[in-house]
């Protein structure tokens, strides 16, 4: 039986994708690991919805270019991070909170030689371990409702930024309130610590001293994404099943599910949101 979940750590270390599941895939695909070039990761590493699309979407409102210096806030294993790094010329610093995506985003980045410009350091992400005022954009992808306090979030990514910085981020919205059984099993399986509305997220950026420049609902589009990951899951979980091999935690399939038809319902979504540090 798997241990419940007690923070998010415990979540992301059963997760089911690590870099050592990506290396082995490349290569038991291309033979080799020499040589291994950023562009052959992106359909590995870039476990968020929306996929590269939804990089150059942040990229674009948080004003990414040559020599941007960025932090990526919940940097997993670096998959959003050398995407900006190699696409855009940008020097990325990740924040992470599970020691092994901080040694898997290393090795990673190492292996396609990002390693200059991508550094994942192992941190919480309420409590920066980074200076005031050094960078020119923050962003984060549907990562921060695994956080217990958003506003402390809030109010470093506004700390670190320089005056007119740009904080760029995708999180989980709720559009109506949610039984405490479903929040109950939305954290048992997938450590979804913070769960609140497109206002409140507003009202607290702007708490923390931003001006927020806009606000876009994608609860319709991640409707039609997560709809296709969850077949394509529950496939993989299927044939686990039938080949006898663990098909994964429990709680996760569960609670996936529900997520997925409440977003179906839109009870749940997400949102896309910039805000300046004037």
């Amino acid at each position: 039986m798997t241990s419940p979940i007690r923070t998010a750590i415990d979540f992301y270390e059963r997760h089911p994708i690590s870099a050592q599941i990506i290396l082995a895939k490349l290569e038991a695909a291309r033979g080799t690991l020499e040589d291994l070039q950023p562009e052959e990761l992106f359909p590995h590493d870039q476990d968020h919805y929306g996929g590269l699309a939804a990089n150059d979407a942040l990229a674009l409102a948080a004003r990414i270019g040559l020599g941007s210096e960025v932090v990526d806030l919940c940097a997993g294993l670096g998959g959003p991070a050398r995407y900006l790094a190699h696409r855009y010329g940008a020097d990325v610093t990740g924040i992470e909170l599970t020691p092994a995506r901080v040694a898997g985003a290393a090795e990673l980045s190492r292996r396609v030689g990002l390693d200059s410009q991508v550094h994942v350091l192992e941190g919480n992400v309420m409590n920066l371990p980074l200076p005031d005022a050094g960078y020119d954009a923050v962003v984060s992808q549907e990562a921060l409702l695994h956080v217990p306090d958003i506003a402390r979030v809030f109010a470093e990514a506004y700390r670190v930024l320089r005056p007119g910085g740009r904080f760029a981020f995708t999180n989980w919205v709720v559009h109506r309130p949610l039984t405490d059984a479903q929040r109950q099993l939305l954290w048992d399986g997938m450590a979804a610590a913070t769960l609140i509305g497109i206002e409140e997220h507003a009202k607290l950026l702007r708490g923390a001293g931003f001006e927020i420049e806009a606000v876009e609902d994608e609860t319709e589009a991640w409707g039609v994404i997560l709809a296709e990951r969850l077949r394509m899951y529950e496939k993989l979980r299927g044939e686990a099943q039938a080949a006898g091999t663990p098909a994964g935690h429990d709680d996760f399939y569960k609670s996936y599910v529900l997520f997925v038809e409440l977003v179906q319902e839109k009870a749940m979504g997400g949102a896309r949101f910039t805000a300046v540090k004037r």
